[in-house]
């Protein structure tokens, strides 16, 4: 039997990441490219649509070059991307209209606030948004950032014709341009986090586009994870390749680290930190700051997940590089714990730089230290900055056990998995067993494993748990009333940083 690959493009919020796979999951390479924020006005958060479509072409040609691969025997493609961030693109020119509105944007902030006082339906907006898509009123999500292009931008230029126009995350610009405008098309997990779609029925709500005057024909047709996406243009790559596999990056991680059964968990360490927890064919209803989403379908059928938000994470570690200078990598922030023994001397970061996320969902909430005295250390402030990312990861633990929803133990990917202190530090706070896999590339990965799927390499994913290999465990050490003790101290800071206004 001819050796076939496989393709992942992640494209994330910090970087574009091409890995190319064997059929046996196994990582024969990889490329990645940096992406450029842009912060026009405080609150706004912004990427050029053409470097996001460069960066992709760019490390997908180099992974196969560099792998020495000959493209037509790469089986099919991958796609995973950052979520939320809308796009909106004129399909005769495939120019974008404007920038692309990153998810962490916050400048819809005051029609949220509209929105919250508003009945729809005969009932609270707040209510109906919940019922049919899972989600709460927030900026967060694609469906006012794309009602604010369409009011903003575009009625406002008359050279722009609406009915010439597509909307889309950024899975969907990315195969609109990689199959030369042939396949105008989302997956469930992409548009369940648009505030658009009826999670239960799986497609648009009619509705919900009525209120927020956005016409069906902008919106792309809704696949399965695992479907036909069409094929590439052969000049992307080298040949024409099936797109068989579409998850946004969060759900895209939980399928690579094969959270497959109701109850497993997973808490994705990226440019945000996402908690995840498959809850099969059962849709909790959101509560307590929690989302309720589209895990992924296969085959019509739809597995749902329970999440947790935190915008910042490895931002957080960024921004200490670049905007403190207190460290020169991320490396460095092991040594800040060894240097203090995990100890962050009374010092409390909440990284709120642009609002909190799960479970307050306050767009107005900023960053905020705390304790500082005149022994506190650059390497504390860096201690407590990295520990943040733990205290907030166990109050959205708390709230989800509460409610049934996470087993005994969690699995950890990303960036900041790597950070072995860190690791242990998010295993005392949260009392649980948490497990690293050797691969923390498990978005990517997901992509591969849903490219697998719909190009018939694997029956189901029961044949991909095997791909999944342990790493490390790090087990709670910690003693309970140390554990209280830190954790009242992080929660009075987070109250501080929401009373900014």
């Amino acid at each position: 039997m001819p050796e076939h690959y496989l393709l992942a493009l992640d494209q994330g919020t910090s970087s574009s990441r091409a890995i190319l796979y064997d059929q046996k999951g196994a990582v024969l390479g990889s490329a990645q490219k940096p992406i450029n924020m842009r912060h026009p006005q405080d609150g706004w958060v912004e990427q050029d649509p053409e470097e996001i479509w460069a960066s992709i072409l760019d490390v997908g040609r180099r992974a196969i070059a560099t792998n020495e691969i000959d493209p037509t025997a790469i089986r099919a493609i991958g796609i995973t991307n950052q979520r939320e961030t809308t796009l909106v693109w004129n399909k005769l020119t495939g120019e974008c209209v404007y920038n692309a509105i990153v998810w962490q944007d916050r400048r819809t902030v005051t029609i949220c606030d509209r929105m919250q006082s508003e009945t729809w339906q005969g009932m609270p907006l707040v209510d109906y948004i919940s019922e049919k898509t899972g989600l709460l009123i927030d900026p967060y999500f694609s469906s006012t950032k794309l009602a604010w292009i369409l009011s903003e931008i575009v009625d406002k230029n008359e050279s722009i014709a609406e009915k010439d126009l597509l909307f889309g995350t950024v899975d969907s610009y990315l195969i609109w341009k990689l199959t030369a405008g042939r396949s105008h098309v989302t997956d469930v997990t992409n548009a369940s986090r648009t505030q658009l779609l009826n999670i239960e029925q799986g497609r648009w709500d009619e509705s919900l586009l009525e209120y927020f005057n956005i016409s069906a024909h902008l919106l792309p047709i809704v696949k399965n994870s695992a479907d036909d996406f069409g094929s590439t243009e052969a000049s992307c790559f080298g040949a024409e390749i099936p797109i068989t596999g579409v998850a946004g990056d969060q759900q895209a991680a939980l399928i690579g680290q094969c959270c497959f059964d109701e109850g497993m968990s997973k808490v994705t360490l990226g440019t945000g930190c996402f908690i995840m927890t498959n809850t099969g064919n059962k849709r909790i209803s959101p509560s307590d700051g929690l989302l309720t989403t589209i895990a992924y379908s296969l085959d019509g059928e739809i597995t749902y997940a329970s999440e947790g938000s935190i915008f910042v994470a490895g931002q957080a570690v960024k921004w200490l590089r670049d905007q403190l200078g207190i460290i020169k990598t991320a490396k460095d922030t092991e040594e800040a714990f060894v240097n203090t023994k995990g100890d962050s001397g009374g010092v409390s970061v909440v990284p709120a730089f642009t609002g909190l996320g799960a479970p307050h969902w306050d767009p107005e909430a900023r960053g905020l230290i705390s304790g500082l005295t005149l022994d506190s250390t650059a390497d504390q402030i860096v201690v407590a900055t990295i520990q943040s990312i733990a205290f907030q990861i166990a109050e959205l633990v708390d709230i989800m056990a509460k409610n049934g929803a996470v087993a005994g133990k969690l699995r950890v990917d990303g960036g900041m998995s790597v950070n072995r202190f860190f690791c242990q530090f998010m295993s005392d706070i949260l009392d649980l067993v948490i497990e690293k896999p050797i691969d923390v590339e498990t978005t990517a990965r997901g992509a591969a494993l849903l490219a697998g799927l719909g190009a018939d390499i694997w029956v189901d994913f029961n044949e991909t748990k095997k791909l999944w290999v342990l790493d490390e465990k790090f087990l709670p050490d910690m003693e309970s009333e140390i554990r209280q003790r830190l954790r009242g101290q992080f929660a009075r800071s987070i109250q501080r940083a929401r009373l900014r206004h």
